[in-house]
Parts: C-alpha cells; structure tokens; sequence
C-alpha cells in the first residue's frame, strides 16, 4: 500500500511539473554527454598512445657526405665515429633505457627509400649515396628521449637525433585540449543540472504543501514524505543519463566505428564496448545528481 502511495505521489509530482522534469532530462542528457565525451577521449588518446608509443623509434642519423652540420665537417661518418656511436648505446646507464638497437647501413635505407618512393618522379635525382646511415632506438620508456638526445647530440659523426613521437604531440594536444573543454563544459551543466533538480523538487513540493502537512499530522516519518521528491529527482536524472548513454553509443557507432573506422583503419578507434563500459559511470553521477539536489534542500522539504 505504502509502494503504491509514494508510486502515485512520483507520478502526481512528475505530471505537475512536466516542463520542469523535460528540462532536468534535457540539462542532464547534455551534461554527461559532455563527461562521457570527455572519458572517451582520454580513452581514445590511450589507445592510440598504447598502439603507437610501442612502435615509435629514435632514429640516429650519421652523417652523409656533403652535409653542412659542424659535426660533419669531416664528410661522411667513418667507421670509427660509429663504433663510437655504438659504444656510447651500450654503456650501462644508457642501455638501461633502450630496448633494443638497430643499425641501418646506407645500402639498407636506399633499398627502403626505394620500395616507398620508386614510383615519385624526382626518385631518378636520388641516388645510394644521398642516403643517411642510422641507429634505430627503441626505448623501454618513449617518454626518456632526452636521454639519448643528450648523450649523442653534438658526437662528431651524427648529423641529427630524430625522436618519431614528434609526430603524435601536436595530436595529443589537440585531443587533451578538447578533453579539458569537454570537461569544462560538463562541470557547468552538472552544476546547472544541480540547480534544476533542486528548484524542481523545491516547486513540487510546495504544490503538494497541503499532502505533506496532512502526512505529517497522521504521523508520517519524514522520510516518507521526502522520498517521492527525492525520487522524482533520481527519475529525471537517470532517463537524461541513460539519453546520454544512447546518445554516445550512436555517436561511437556511426560517426566512429562505420565512418572514421572505414576511412582511417590504421587507428586503434574506441567502440562501442567502451560506451558500454562507462555507462554506469554516467548512471552513477545522475544518481549523485539526485542526492545532492536532495541534501541541499532536505530540511526545507521537510518544512513545507
């Protein structure tokens, strides 16, 4: 009798304040649609991170002939400056940080060169000897490249230290740049959507002032009389999470996984599954949501 008493107070408070309840849905779907695009971005950047980050190299391009680097002035890197080379990547303190170590001879790079650019028509000005002799680092931690850089930068013999992550930042700091809006702007939308929740239940309590002072004259807990507002707060709040669920999984699906997934497939993309994954999260923060709308006004309910 009680559940079906506090079922038809939540529908009699949703009804009075159908406007109100569209709104708190509305602010709420919006709100954590911006944190889930936020989670999944960071996300995305792991993914891409762990895919790429295992295969990016170092690489320790020796001196060709004619170059004009002061470390060159010597013409082409001898045998010795690349012994020399070798010796520095096997001291002890550097080579804790190398995985492994590649030599490539300028025979080598020209038949890659070759396999990659045979069909450009300027392939016929290039020949063996333009090709750069090189090292080719892999690190146990991407991120220790300064090591490297400082040990072999400036060596009689070396021309350039080339670290390939150079070529992933600038993306990484486009997707961590839109993470932080997203994210900014999802802290405004919660706080709107706390504010929302709180006036609604505030304005359906007070077109009820008349049932709750009758429930409180018969002896009512004020539990009891606070729960279907509470409630209706949670109600509204979940639908616009589980909107936001919807609305993400279907961004991911169409925009990502059919769309991107099919023009650029040689990126690690997130999916569906990820959605899927932080869907309780999202759930999770309507119901937060719900309970602070409820703390802030708690004592004014109860009141009414």
């Amino acid at each position: 009798m009680r559940f079906q008493f506090i079922l038809s107070e939540i529908g009699i408070g949703l009804r009075r304040n159908l406007s109100m309840t569209i709104s708190v849905v509305l602010v709420t779907f919006v709100s954590l649609t911006f944190v889930g695009a936020a989670v999944l971005l960071q996300s995305q950047i792991g993914k891409f991170k762990g895919e790429w980050y295992d295969k990016v190299e170092i690489s320790v391009f020796l001196c060709p002939p004619g170059s004009s680097q002061p470390t060159c002035a010597g013409g082409e890197a001898t045998n010795e400056q690349i012994d020399s080379v070798r010796a520095v990547l096997e001291q002890p303190d550097v080579a804790a940080e190398i995985q492994s170590v590649t030599f490539e001879s300028k025979a080598e790079a020209w038949v890659t060169f070759s396999e990659q650019f045979d069909d450009r028509w300027w392939f016929n000005t290039v020949s063996e000897d333009d090709m750069n002799a090189s090292f080719r680092i892999k690190l146990v931690d991407p991120e220790q490249y300064q090591v490297i850089n400082d040990v072999l930068t400036g060596r009689p013999g070396v021309e350039t230290v080339s670290d390939q992550r150079s070529i992933f930042e600038p993306l990484f700091l486009v997707l961590n740049r839109a993470t932080l809006l997203s994210a900014g702007l999802a802290g405004v939308m919660l706080l709107a959507a706390v504010l929302l929740i709180t006036t609604t239940i505030r304005l359906s309590a007070l077109s009820r002032k008349r049932e709750t002072g009758i429930m409180r004259l018969v002896g009512a807990s004020n539990f009891f009389i606070q729960l279907p507002f509470m409630l209706e707060g949670a109600i509204a709040a979940t639908v616009g999470a589980l909107m936001a669920v919807g609305g993400l999984w279907l961004g991911v699906k169409y925009l990502v996984e059919d769309w991107l997934g099919q023009s650029m497939q040689w990126i690690p993309y997130v999916t569906t599954s990820d959605v899927w994954v932080i869907a309780p999260l999202l759930i999770g923060v309507a119901f937060l949501l719900a309970a602070i709308s409820s703390i802030v006004t708690l004592s004014r309910y109860t009141k009414v």
